[in-house]
């Protein structure tokens, strides 16, 4: 039984649609621009997705509507399972309660709970499958895919919709990595000799997920295959990675060992990428340790800034594009590489049959998803 996603929903700071944003990161363009949306904060490399910051809500609904109507599917998803996950969920929104006299007045607590965001879009497609709501800080979207991918190949439900979304810029969060000195002051430049830190961004990236054999004859197309996954722990610091990465690179190979790949059968690599320095640094030992040093590779946070919990699925959308439209996006910001690494600095036809989407985060998360054409 093949695992296959058949419908992409995507919105981040490149564009309001799957194809806007894939055009522009082909381009080379990015996302991130110079903003002030707090008056107490500075100005500050952002990557929003409208002038002003978007609600969890409207975000993941776009996205969900967006997925649904690009593989075509009809509501109501009857026998469904939905896994929506989030490493700030409703943050935001309570910030701004907390910074004025919610205590006197009612509002909606119940509805911002975490969980709540799954619980959403199982309502608005009417899923009685399973539910998750997965919080794992940079691996919360490939946990997503995960998640989905299990339940589909154990017969829990037919068709899954799995997605993760970030609606993180706000007072706290760039207070927070503001003071642990991990953002940069003019942009994202993931691999670079003068990167200066990671950029905040958000986004949201929805997923639908059936097994081949039942997919309705009438498909319109199949992005491509979840081949398999893998996660591990570094057990080292509470926001620091390991830098003997041991665990990470025994984590991507359980992930080729499970999906019978070998590291030469990979065609790309969508890499974690920040722009800090630890990260970057560590992630390009790795990949120099564990592949052929021909393999190409890219990061996308050049473009769209770190959305944090959903930074792996939106590059998994994005390695999904690249296998079925047969081009390698580039890493956009990346002018001087300071790995000798096969860097893709503009977008290039290429025949691919795999590819790999790496995730890390905070407290030593690790995960991988391997794809198939």
């Amino acid at each position: 039984m093949e695992v296959v996603v058949t419908g992409i929903g995507l919105i981040c700071a490149l564009g309001n649609s799957c194809h806007q944003s894939w055009q522009r990161l082909l381009a080379g363009e990015t996302g991130i621009t110079q903003q002030q949306p707090f008056p107490k904060l500075p100005l500050q490399p952002l990557a929003v997705v409208l002038p002003q910051t978007t609600s969890p809500n409207a975000l993941l609904d776009h996205a969900l509507e967006m997925a649904i109507a690009d593989a075509g599917w009809n509501l109501p998803l009857e026998e469904c399972g939905v896994v929506i996950g989030s490493s700030r969920s409703y943050q935001k929104t309570w910030e701004k309660w907390a910074a004025g006299n919610f205590l006197e007045e009612a509002f909606p607590w119940l509805e911002t709970l975490p969980h709540m965001l799954a619980v959403r879009v199982a309502r608005h497609v009417k899923a009685t499958g399973p539910v998750s709501s997965p919080t794992s800080a940079c691996t919360t979207g490939l946990w997503a895919i995960a998640q989905g991918w299990e339940w589909l190949k154990t017969g829990q439900c037919k068709r899954v919709i799995v997605g993760a979304l970030e609606s993180c810029i706000s007072p706290l969060n760039i207070t927070g990595f503001s003071q642990m000195g991990a953002l940069a002051s003019t942009g994202a430049y993931p691999f670079d000799r003068q990167r200066q830190g990671m950029v905040l961004g958000e986004g949201a990236a929805v997923l639908l997920m059936e097994i081949q054999e039942e997919a309705p004859l009438n498909s319109r197309k199949s992005y491509g295959q979840v081949l398999g996954f893998a996660f591990g722990n570094d057990a080292y610091h509470v926001t620091a990675p390991d830098p003997d990465y041991q665990v990470a690179a025994a984590t991507i190979q359980r992930c080729l060992q499970r999906s019978k790949l070998l590291p030469e059968e990979i065609s790309y690599i969508h890499a974690h990428g920040t722009g800090t320095r630890l990260n970057d640094q560590r992630e390009a030992h790795l990949v120099e340790a564990l592949f052929p040093k021909g393999v190409p590779i890219s990061s996308t946070k050049g473009a769209t800034g770190h959305t944090l919990g959903a930074s792996g699925i939106i590059g998994s959308a994005f390695c999904l594009l690249a296998l079925q439209q047969q081009i390698l996006p580039p890493c956009v910001g990346l002018k001087d590489p300071e790995f000798d690494l096969n860097f893709v600095l503009n977008a290039q036809i290429s025949s691919l049959e795999t590819a790999l989407c790496l995730s890390f985060g905070f407290g030593g998360q690790n995960g991988v998803v391997a794809f198939a054409r």
